[in-house]
């Protein structure tokens, strides 16, 4: 997984609140190889993007020309509903690599931290001042420091906000898998333990 530290680019509003996992990623798409360059970024808010023909409709935020943004500046309770792994790597796949919200949903926050994508949630009154310089500056770049814990669009700057685990995981790239290596010695240490105060729960050599 890419650490993340300091990043700048982009960002994109999306102001919709309530937008679920099946709205970020259709069920119908996870049954489709995660392979290939886009992965599943094509998929993408794949119905609010795109007509009934399938063509993107030029109003959509996502859609407007430029880069891959770096930020997706969401309305609140961003990634509520089912718990769906598939919803963040969408995000990811496309580029996305922080998403802003006065909510993110809790199961989708701890997906997107196993994932590298970092999860933000600002006061109103915080992302208000967000949207308005974005509505002001639609090209402005957006720096998110995570190591500093700030989120700066032009002459604003905001408090980037994680719990100590999360923001670790996110600095170092840690998926679930670095975690456990990064612990293998106190893992270790922990066996050691538990079998002195439990002999019998040894593993045998000779087995």
């Amino acid at each position: 997984m890419t650490p993340f530290v300091r990043e700048t680019g982009r960002a994109v509003v999306l102001p919709v609140d309530n937008v679920d996992t099946d709205q970020i990623i259709p069920a119908r798409f996870l049954r489709k190889p995660r392979g290939g360059d886009a992965g599943y970024g094509d998929y993408l808010l794949h119905d609010l993007r795109r007509d009934a023909d399938g063509a993107p409709k030029p109003d959509f935020p996502l859609n407007a020309p430029g880069p891959a943004p770096l930020v997706l500046v969401a309305g609140d309770n961003f990634g509520c509903g089912s718990s769906r792994e598939g919803a963040v790597y969408a995000l990811v796949d496309a580029g996305i690599r922080v998403v802003v919200s006065t909510r993110i949903a809790d199961i989708f926050r701890n997906n997107a931290v196993r994932n590298g994508l970092v999860p933000v949630e600002l006061s109103a009154a915080d992302h208000a001042a967000l949207t308005d310089v974005l509505a002001r500056e639609p090209d402005a770049a957006v720096t998110v420091d995570l190591e500093q814990g700030v989120l700066t669009a032009g002459a604003l700057r905001l408090p980037v906000a994680l719990d100590a685990g999360s923001r670790r995981r996110l600095l170092c790239g840690l998926d679930d898998i670095g975690e456990t290596e990064a612990r293998l010695a106190e893992i270790d240490q922990a066996e050691r333990r538990y079998t002195v105060r439990r002999p019998w729960t040894a593993v045998s050599g000779g087995r």
